[in-house]
């Protein structure tokens, strides 16, 4: 299903990359595809996302590193997106009559000094091997697809994994649904609610001190939708447990 009207373009205000509203998420766009790691997918755990084991976040194989044109300096971590693959006249490898494939955004592709796929402005998409080759071959290397946005259906509920330490607590939801990406996120303890800050990624930090305390979390995704998580995680927590919400978007 479409995000139908629920797409970004980048500007710039006060200094900062600010996505603003667009109405082509759901039209087909151009872009390009290749993998990388194994059959495994081994190499496309952890990344620049701030995901751990994609196995056991619920991820899977199913996921893309992005070129800079996509990835928005991590504001887009978490989106899902539908390809599929088009041949060109000279390069003719997609597999005929495969249905799209859809995939979460988990990591960045950097750009190369030397020229590469993912350089500026290429629009690309660096899949999981098993990804690839339900659209082409491996011979293929390269291959044209189309793209769009499409809702993130999740199993099971947000979860909230947190690090940190006593003075600085670093909180990462994952397995988000809907819109997929979240672009704020605030914590309450025993007092007020607190405006967390996009360390990197999707890690969210706060300095102030919340051990002891159980925590709350009020999460929005890129198109708007507001979830509260009320007392998903208990007084006695520690750096380093996730806990399930076990509702989602």
């Amino acid at each position: 299903m479409a995000l139908v009207g629920s797409s970004f373009l980048l500007s710039v205000a006060d200094g900062k990359l600010v996505r603003t509203m667009d109405n082509d998420w759901s039209s087909w766009q151009d872009a390009h595809a290749t993998f990388y790691g194994d059959k495994s997918g081994k190499d496309t755990m952890q990344g620049a996302c701030g995901y751990g084991d994609l196995f056991k976040q619920g991820y899977g194989l199913q996921t893309a590193a992005l070129s800079t044109a996509l990835f928005y300096n991590g504001l887009t971590c978490g989106a899902c997106f539908e390809l599929k693959c088009v041949d060109d006249p000279n390069w003719k490898f997609c597999y005929p009559g495969v249905a799209p494939i859809q995939i979460t955004a988990t990591n960045f592709c950097p750009p190369n000094p030397a020229g590469g796929a993912c350089n500026p402005p290429m629009k690309h998409f660096d899949l999981s091997m098993p990804m690839f080759l339900k659209m082409a071959p491996y011979k293929a290397g390269i291959v044209h697809v189309q793209y769009r946005r499409v809702t993130c259906v999740k199993q099971g509920g947000v979860k909230f994994e947190i690090k940190g330490n006593p003075n600085w607590i670093l909180v990462l939801p994952y397995n988000v649904g809907g819109a997929g990406d979240v672009k704020n996120v605030r914590v309450q303890g025993s007092g007020d609610w607190i405006q967390m800050q996009r360390n990197w990624g999707q890690n969210w930090q706060t300095n102030v001190e919340l051990v002891g305390q159980s925590l709350s979390f009020q999460v929005v995704t890129s198109d708007g939708a507001y979830r509260v998580f009320r007392n998903v995680v208990p007084a006695n927590w520690q750096f380093g447990q996730t806990f399930d919400s076990n509702i989602n978007f």
